[in-house]
């Protein structure tokens, strides 16, 4: 397929690669010339606006951070991309968005004829470099088939999830409910047995082989050990992502204690300064409650 594939990220470059690896014309953009240029020495070719990376092609992926950002390519005032799309091209929206506003992307690309699949991933960086992401997809079952083979090339499961767009952000979103909660949950108990002194890496061991074990106690436990660990994903990431949970769920009048309480101690992390920071420094928002001059 020829693919144009924006956003470049931590996730969105190892996905590229990938998708070359299998075959595929990528033509990628990104803000940051050295991340086009990391894609063109894995075999990619490189586009020099977003309208380039869509011109022609079969199939448009966005890796971008937002619905906003997702928008402002599609459609935005400085040369959106959408009026140039064959009429035959699929959109693969993969960034993390509300609901809504996948909904709104799918209706009015939908005006010009082109079809729109929502569908965000998971799996970290680690699963996109490994091409073992899952996908939660909604849209039209033809368009998810015309498209499989490029979602096997960067996957290891495809759930489709609905025929309506929304549905692939709604079960994006409780993913992330999930990982907000267990993070800081993660994060909590880290920080009672650090104040303990207990020492870490045999708490984390316990735990690890013990009931209270998690995915994300697994993952991020050892970077709450460290002072400044690699970032794979950063505080302000959940601040978005649990603020897309919590804003769902005023529309829909669903208490949401859990994802509300993790929250404030994303917030708090950021407010102290560390919002770029990887999420596992969230651990530092419980240092500064507690009065630790470690926080």
């Amino acid at each position: 397929m020829r693919i144009g594939f924006i956003g470049l990220g931590a996730m969105g470059a190892p996905m590229a690669a990938r998708l070359v690896a299998a075959g595929h014309e990528v033509r990628g953009f990104d803000m940051r010339k050295a991340a086009v240029e990391a894609l063109v020495a894995h075999g990619g070719h490189a586009a020099q606006s977003a309208q380039q990376a869509a011109e022609g092609c079969d199939l448009l992926w966005l890796m971008v951070v937002n619905g906003e950002q997702a928008r402002a390519v599609l459609f935005g005032s400085e040369g959106g991309v959408a009026a140039m799309l064959p009429a035959s091209a699929i959109v693969v929206a993969g960034c993390t968005q509300a609901p809504a506003q996948a909904k709104a992307l799918a209706s009015q690309l939908a005006e010009s004829g082109v079809v729109m699949l929502d569908a965000p991933v998971s799996g970290g960086v680690a699963g996109a470099q490994a091409g073992a992401l899952s996908v939660m997809c909604s849209g039209p079952q033809a368009a998810l088939d015309a498209v499989r083979a490029a979602f096997d090339a960067v996957a290891k499961r495809v759930f489709h999830v609905g025929n309506e767009a929304g549905l692939g952000s709604t079960a994006k979103m409780v993913n992330q409910l999930l990982c907000g909660v267990h993070i800081a949950a993660a994060a909590e108990a880290m920080h009672v047995a650090e104040r303990a002194g207990i020492p870490l890496p045999a708490m984390h061991e316990i735990i690890s082989v013990s009931a209270g074990n998690s995915w994300m106690w697994g993952d991020r436990g050892p970077r709450m050990m460290q002072d400044d660990p690699p970032v794979t994903s950063a505080v302000d990431i959940f601040v978005k992502d649990l603020g897309i949970v919590l804003d769902q769920g005023k529309l829909a009048r669903q208490g949401l204690p859990l994802a509300a309480a993790a929250m404030q101690m994303f917030l708090a992390a950021s407010g102290l300064g560390h919002g770029m920071a990887d999420d596992s420094q969230v651990i530092r928002a419980y240092r500064a409650l507690n009065g630790d001059k470690k926080g």
